[in-house]
C-alpha cells in the first residue's frame, strides 16, 4: 500500500521543549521577564504561548525524556515588529549575556541575544523593510 503524500491533517500546534534542572526559576523567567502566557500546564511540563500557534515547552527535566545539558545548542527566536525598543527592554531587565542589536543585510534582519536562566540563547528580531 502506497503511503498518502501528505499528513492525515493540519498542524494544531508547534512546541519546542527545553529541558531545565530548575523548572520553577524557568517557568518565572518566562513568564515574569517575556511575559509569555502558560497556554498548558502539566505540572512537570509548562507549555507557554510565543505568538499565534508557536509555543516553548519547559520540562523538568528529571522527568521529561531528556536531560538538561551544556552547551545549549538550541536557540530560540522571536520576530518582533521593533528590535530596539526590545532591546531596550531585555536591558532594562539585566539579561544574561545580552548583546547589541545588529543588522545583517545578507539575512534582512536586525537582531541580538541573551540567554535564558540556564543559557539557551534567545534571539530577537525584526525584518529590515
Amino acid at each position: 500500500m502506497t503511503p498518502p503524500a501528505t499528513p492525515p491533517g493540519p498542524v494544531e500546534l508547534a512546541i519546542t521543549f527545553l529541558y531545565y534542572r530548575d523548572l520553577p526559576r524557568a517557568c518565572a523567567f518566562y513568564e515574569q521577564v517575556l511575559g509569555l502566557s502558560l497556554a498548558i500546564d502539566q505540572g512537570w511540563s509548562r507549555i507557554y504561548c510565543i505568538a499565534g500557534q508557536a509555543h516553548v515547552g519547559l520540562v523538568d527535566e528529571s522527568r521529561g525524556m531528556h536531560r538538561a545539558s551544556d552547551p545549549k545548542p538550541v536557540q530560540l527566536c522571536i520576530r518582533v515588529p521593533d528590535v530596539d525598543a526590545w532591546h531596550r527592554w531585555a536591558a532594562s531587565h539585566g539579561v544574561a549575556g545580552l548583546t547589541a542589536p545588529r543588522t545583517s543585510e545578507a539575512l534582512r534582519i536586525r537582531a541580538f541575544v541573551f540567554n535564558d536562566p540556564e543559557g539557551y540563547q534567545i534571539e530577537v528580531q525584526s525584518a529590515l523593510d
